[in-house]
């Protein structure tokens, strides 16, 4: 072991930490580019109640997003959703579940998101909430793939979840979600949403920390220094 990068537990930096004041920064993404997408819609129902609860919102529209790969990460569209990610403190993704899986519009976002650019994490200590929505009886695949991903993405995944099904029965004509379990279940993954990300967001850079990533780049700055003086 390391000593010099093995560090104890530092219980202030855990537990006494200042507080910020400005609202909770919120991500939204959505998997559906239709003109009546029913992830959009559930997506803009959770922003309302997000609102209401203090937060600062912000929906990516993922419609010119490119695929994967096929162009750089100069894409006014890529770096949209890259600056918007480094903005968030939390994020609410919400997929359609499509042959028993999320979309390839949903993944295509995440998969734009790298782990760091730059030295710059874009997602790594953000909270996450993860729903679906579908269109026959209720399924959970869509967001037992999404909690897979925003652990890979170094984020902390809420317990609770949503997942509407039937959702063409579950929205008026003019896009509003109807009374029912679904909502409510929205407002409670909204509300705890919101109590994690007031309790960690200030401890996030604490929390991410790790212990080998200290010993690599004390190594870095090792090699660097002995070709200098080479």
């Amino acid at each position: 072991m390391d000593e010099e990068q093995f560090r104890p537990i530092d219980l202030q930096a855990l537990l006494d930490v200042p507080r910020s004041i400005h609202k909770p920064r919120v991500l939204m993404l959505y998997g559906s580019l239709r003109e009546r997408s029913y992830s959009r819609l559930a997506t803009e129902e959770a922003a309302r109640i997000l609102h209401r609860l203090g937060a600062e919102v912000r929906i990516y529209n993922p419609s010119g997003l490119p695929l994967p790969d096929s162009t750089s990460a100069d894409h006014p569209k890529v770096q949209e959703l890259r600056n918007l990610s480094i903005w968030s403190e939390a994020q609410v993704w919400c997929s359609p579940e499509r042959h028993g899986s999320m979309t390839g519009v949903m993944k295509a976002q995440i998969d734009w998101l790298p782990l760091s650019a730059g030295g710059v994490r874009t997602t790594q200590g953000r909270t996450l909430a993860v729903m679906q929505v579908s269109g026959g009886s209720q399924s959970f695949n869509a967001v037992n793939q999404l909690r897979i991903l925003g652990r890979w993405m170094r984020m902390v995944t809420i317990p609770n979840q949503s997942s509407v099904a039937k959702a063409f029965n579950e929205f008026d004509e003019a896009g509003r979600m109807k009374r029912s379990p679904y909502y409510n279940r929205i407002v409670d993954v909204m509300e705890e949403l919101m109590k994690f990300t007031l309790l960690l967001r200030d401890r996030s850079a604490y929390l991410t920390d790790r212990y080998s990533e200290r010993v690599e780049s004390a190594e870095e700055v090792a090699k660097r220094v002995n070709q200098r003086s080479i």
